[in-house]
């Protein structure tokens, strides 16, 4: 831990900044977990030389869940209902040594978690949560079985209340009660899903009235909804009710395209999670032919979206879905982005600035004074995203060294 008061210089290497500009030459100071200066020939109390490197912005990952571990539901019933936790803090590690100092978890994480981070018990990235997953019955978070059976990867416990909801009067309550339980933002489920069993993508779920509702709770309480949004019928009324961000957004038409640019609404993309569920079953592990299926038929209108939403202008924020894909290796989702025609520099930047201000994070993402100094080094080019997992050297959080990379 860095001395209070003392000044430690990056020197010698190139900065991107945060905002989508090139990297160019320059020196960062950081002091007491802040940035203080950015520019040429500067000084201080120490060095660390970063030639040949390049300086970023602590990365970001705005849909992670961190309690989950693949999708193997056989494998995950052995589990003791208190090992998900363990499996989180390695998680947690895993995350912060591939870059990224800030998650979003998508339902899973409680409180416990993220207090563990804050109070230093684990390291990790600061963790933003939403505990449960909103979802109605017969929906995409709804664990019921065709054998009548209830099997999932996230059963409800003190920490994670049950997330089923039918009907405004229901969606209130839900709602109240992930809140009081310490979600900071509430996650539904719009539509249905790739890996739940009994629906379609396509296909919608919650009415608007229903919706409205749940944007009118957190609103009341300062905070904000995300989507799990795949089908265009579900992505349009999520947008219309006032969601704030769109999750996965797989089957985007021109109408939820020209919504979302006129409601500023966000795209977390997602574009590895179908990629994750095929290597998965390739691998060997026993998934349903039915997931198998819609991953495989979603994976190309999914890039084919994601490509025409980035030409559109619609703001973009980087996220993974790790939990059903390996966690530490979110930064494979960076090159899939740059695949559907955005610049390194517009990719970097989903995942530092514009997450940032995403997450309501407005001292972070960007290299400037003032900004929490959540640093990344990197050997060589920063813009081959391919290489960019293996070549980080080192992460700070707040001016302290936390990871050597992986």
């Amino acid at each position: 831990m860095s001395e209070q008061g003392l000044r430690t210089v990056f020197t010698g290497g190139l900065v991107f900044d945060g905002t989508g500009a090139d990297p160019a030459p320059a020196d960062v100071v950081v002091a007491d977990g802040r940035i203080v200066d950015v520019g040429p020939g500067l000084d201080g109390d120490t060095h660390v030389d970063c030639t040949g490197r390049t300086l970023l912005p602590g990365l970001f990952d705005c849909h992670v869940h961190l309690t989950l571990n693949g999708i193997g539901l056989l494998g995950a019933l052995q589990k003791p209902f208190s090992y998900q936790f363990f499996e989180a803090a390695v998680n947690l590690r895993r995350t912060l040594e591939a870059g990224i100092t800030t998650v979003r978890d998508a339902a899973g994480a409680d409180l416990g978690v993220k207090q563990a981070v804050e109070d230093g018990l684990v390291p990790g990235p600061r963790v933003q949560i939403s505990i449960g997953l909103i979802s109605q019955t017969g929906g995409h978070g709804d664990n019921w079985m065709p054998s009548g059976n209830c099997a999932g990867l996230a059963v409800p416990h003190p920490g994670r209340p049950p997330a089923i909801a039918d009907g405004p009067d229901e969606l209130r309550r839900t709602a109240r009660t992930l809140l009081r339980a310490g979600a900071e933002v509430l996650k539904v489920c719009t539509t249905g899903g790739v890996l739940s069993p009994r629906d379609d993508p396509r296909h919608s779920q919650f009415t608007p009235p229903e919706l409205d509702v749940l944007v009118a709770e957190a609103t009341a309480q300062g905070r904000y909804v995300m989507a799990h949004a795949q089908g265009a019928g579900g992505i349009k009324n999520a947008v219309r009710a006032g969601v704030r961000s769109i999750e996965h957004g797989i089957h985007l038409d021109d109408e939820a395209i020209d919504l979302m640019l006129q409601r500023g609404t966000w795209l977390v993309p997602t574009l590895i999670a179908p990629v994750a569920v095929i290597r998965a079953a390739e691998s060997g592990i026993q998934i349903p032919e039915a997931m198998v299926r819609k991953a495989r038929e979603v994976a190309e209108t999914h890039a084919d979206s994601v490509r025409r939403a980035a030409a559109a202008g619609v703001p973009i924020a980087m996220g993974t879905d790790s939990g059903i894909g390996p966690h530490g290796s979110n930064l494979d989702e960076l090159p899939l982005m740059e695949a559907c025609g955005m610049s390194s520099g517009q990719v970097l930047a989903a995942a530092t600035s514009s997450s940032a201000r995403l997450l309501g994070y407005d001292d972070l993402g960007v290299l400037e004074p003032g900004r929490r100094a959540d640093l990344v080094l990197v050997e060589g080019d920063a813009y081959d995203l391919t290489a960019l997992p293996d070549n980080i050297t080192e992460v700070w959080k707040e001016g302290v060294q936390v990871a050597m990379g992986k």
